[in-house]
């Protein structure tokens, strides 16, 4: 994938999808019984009818925990009825045999990037996991973009899977760049990829017959079926920073 003059910041350095520098003390080992402890409040409340916004304030301000710590809980965290729907719609890796598979582009591929270059990933109560970073309209690829697409060729390659369809959101920069590269990688590698900018991703992923790639929760709500693809890849890999809120 030719985009390595792309994954070098302005001063000739590479760049990662990695930690804060504020992480190791916010998801540090002091931390990990409070952010579970917290979890288990947060959905205790939702479960009773609080809204996110005000469920999170009161947990966030009881435990004392900083805006990263809450992005991590707004992100892992839901009722345990919504985890359990969730969960009974998720497929094993035997049914993408033969089947068409609908990934949610950035929502894999940046988090994978985060789980290459060091950064927290968070696993919810619904068992995904999710890194605590968000894209505000832009995307640029880093030093991990490319082992990231090949990890996920190779698994679905592996597993049999027919064909791979991308939604890339369109108003996002770089996403005309990034289809491109994943069109090149694909086409070097023989892998069926079909490649979408679209303006309302998850709404194309809700409305999809294909067993569904995501993280993203409305996303998990909305579609028939679903795949935990990011959860298979780093299952085998060393070094990443694992915080369950569970």
């Amino acid at each position: 994938m030719a985009c390595e003059n792309n994954q070098l910041s302005d001063d000739g350095k590479a760049r990662h999808r990695g930690a804060d520098p504020r992480d190791a003390g916010l998801f540090g080992e002091a931390w990990a019984a409070v952010l579970r402890e917290a979890a288990g409040d947060l959905a205790w409340l939702l479960g009773r009818g609080y809204s996110e916004k005000s469920g999170l304030k009161l947990v966030g301000d009881r435990y004392a925990l900083r805006q990263r710590q809450r992005q991590a809980l707004m992100r892992g965290v839901c009722t345990a009825a919504a985890g359990q729907a969730r969960r009974a719609k998720r497929v094993r890796a035997a049914a993408l045999r033969g089947e068409v598979v609908a990934i949610d582009g950035y929502n894999v591929v940046t988090t994978l990037e985060t789980a290459l270059g060091g950064g927290v990933l968070v696993r919810g109560l619904d068992g995904c996991w999710r890194d605590v970073a968000e894209l505000h309209g832009s995307y640029r690829p880093v030093a991990e973009t490319e082992g990231a697409l090949e990890r996920v060729g190779v698994y679905l390659a592996g597993a049999g899977v027919k064909e791979v369809r991308w939604y890339l959101d369109r108003p996002v920069s770089n996403s005309g760049r990034l289809k491109g590269w994943m069109e090149a990688l694909a086409g070097r590698r023989g892998w069926e990829w079909e490649v979408a900018l679209e303006y309302n991703p998850d709404r194309m992923l809700i409305e999809a017959d294909e067993i569904v790639v995501s993280s993203d929760s409305v996303v998990l709500d909305g579609c028939g079926r679903w795949f935990d693809l990011v959860g298979e890849l780093i299952e085998g890999l060393d070094g990443v920073w694992r915080v369950d809120l569970g």
